[in-house]
């Protein structure tokens, strides 16, 4: 089918993602895509500057990744995982072990990002449950947060500002704090400490856990935050019997400039949510992995086992290309790659200071975000990227990128010459 056919056929019945049905615009057609190039079927070829939602780490058709999936298909592509276990997924839950902060000893390999925290909050339910401690069922976070589009994980984004408020009143009711002030590099607020200190201690009783995402705030508004707020946050929780979850779908396998942002303040959660980079983009896949603390307060519940079972857990296709993944990140290439592109989105968006639309500019690993002082109009911006050959996804008043860590120099500055040319255009 040519382009016209294929759009015509995806209006009438393919629903994109935070779209409307029928779409109101049309979606580029993608025939290929190769290293961190999209191929459009009009023949042109954007660089993505999205890791396609973050996910795409090594770019596309890595040779690695490649031989891995099809090594794999020509053994199994799928088995049960209930009552059966296979070498893919003991190796990737070992290497998951070994690679995340010290203590997290136990992996649940699910779906997608949304269902590893649907998969976490059930841990910290019934660990408490377990306990005889029923009434801590409520969870508690900082506003700003995203943390996926299932219920559970709604009811602890932003209440206000997310694309979730519609649902007030049938969520569940969580307690929120004040986001955490903004800079990865300004010290902590002790007043904002104050803050913290006040809610874990006054919801004590009824909180489960505390759930964030460390250091970076993703889809709710790409803030970052001082990594010393996790550090309270690990104090406060433990002083006060509540668990901590740590949100690192986005965040994990380097993004930020460690392996996992929780290293950058050098503490532990009691529950660890990845997912996104985990296959490098390749196939659906997140995990859930906790202490053997909470693994043990749920197996002397009365139910004894995590009431949780998808259908595709532990994928052997899903597990052999995050493997593959995760060895091309323990070859540390990433560990030089990131700071490279930090630098040059540091470079080549630092003139968007000058700019009167631009509100903020901020920099980290290989994340860059320009914040406008109004809403971005994507038709407009979309217009404009991909006239400089960059595939860009703004979203309310962010012009941001998250580019592969493959992304070179010269594609780097592609990037941030289309961000500063939405930014002027806007």
């Amino acid at each position: 089918m040519d382009a016209a056919e294929l759009l015509s056929l995806d209006a009438q019945h393919v629903w994109h993602p935070y779209g409307p049905m029928p779409g109101t615009v049309a979606p580029l057609v993608v025939t290929e895509a190769s290293g961190v190039r999209l191929k459009l079927a009009d023949g042109r070829e954007l660089v993505d500057g999205m890791s396609s939602w973050w996910a795409a780490i090594h770019g596309y058709r890595h040779p690695v990744l490649d031989a891995a999936l099809a090594a794999q298909a020509a053994k199994m592509s799928h088995v049960m995982f209930g009552g059966l276990t296979h070498e893919p997924a003991i190796r990737l839950a070992k290497t998951l072990v070994d690679l995340s902060p010290a203590g997290l000893e136990h992996v649940f390999l699910c779906d997608s990002g949304s269902v590893s925290v649907e998969v976490a909050v059930k841990m910290c339910l019934q660990y408490w449950q377990s306990l005889g401690r029923k009434g801590k069922r409520r969870l508690l976070t900082w506003r700003g947060g995203y943390h996926g589009d299932t219920f559970t994980p709604m009811s602890v984004c932003d209440p206000e500002g997310g694309m979730h408020s519609l649902w007030r009143g049938v969520l569940p009711d969580q307690v929120f704090v004040p986001a955490p002030p903004a800079g990865f590099g300004a010290a902590p607020d002790p007043s904002y400490v104050d803050v913290l200190d006040e809610a874990i201690g006054r919801h004590a009783d009824e909180l489960a856990a505390v759930i964030v995402e460390p250091v970076v705030q993703g889809a709710g508004g790409m803030r970052f935050h001082h990594p010393g707020y996790l550090r309270v946050l690990r104090e406060l929780t433990e002083a006060h019997g509540v668990l901590l979850v740590f949100d690192e779908i986005a965040t994990g396998f380097g993004r930020t400039g460690a392996m996992f942002a929780a290293e950058h303040a050098g503490v532990t959660p009691d529950v660890l949510c990845v997912g996104k980079a985990l296959t490098g983009g390749y196939l659906t896949m997140a995990a859930t992995l906790c202490t053997p603390e909470i693994a043990r307060g749920i197996s002397r519940g009365e139910l004894p086992v995590l009431a949780h079972g998808p259908t595709f857990m532990g994928n052997p296709l899903a597990s052999a290309v995050a493997n593959a993944s995760l060895g091309l990140l323990a070859d540390g290439g990433w560990k030089s790659d990131v700071p490279r592109i930090e630098a040059g989105l540091r470079a080549g968006l630092e003139p968007a200071r000058d700019l009167p639309s631009v509100a903020d500019v901020r920099v980290l690993g290989a994340i860059g975000v320009l914040q406008l002082d109004h809403p971005v109009d994507m038709a407009v911006a979309t217009e404009v990227v991909t006239g400089h050959g960059v595939w860009l996804r703004p979203f309310r008043d962010l012009i941001y990128t998250m580019p592969p860590f493959v992304t070179g120099d010269a594609d780097v500055a592609a990037i941030t010459s289309a961000m500063l040319a939405v930014a002027e255009k806007a």
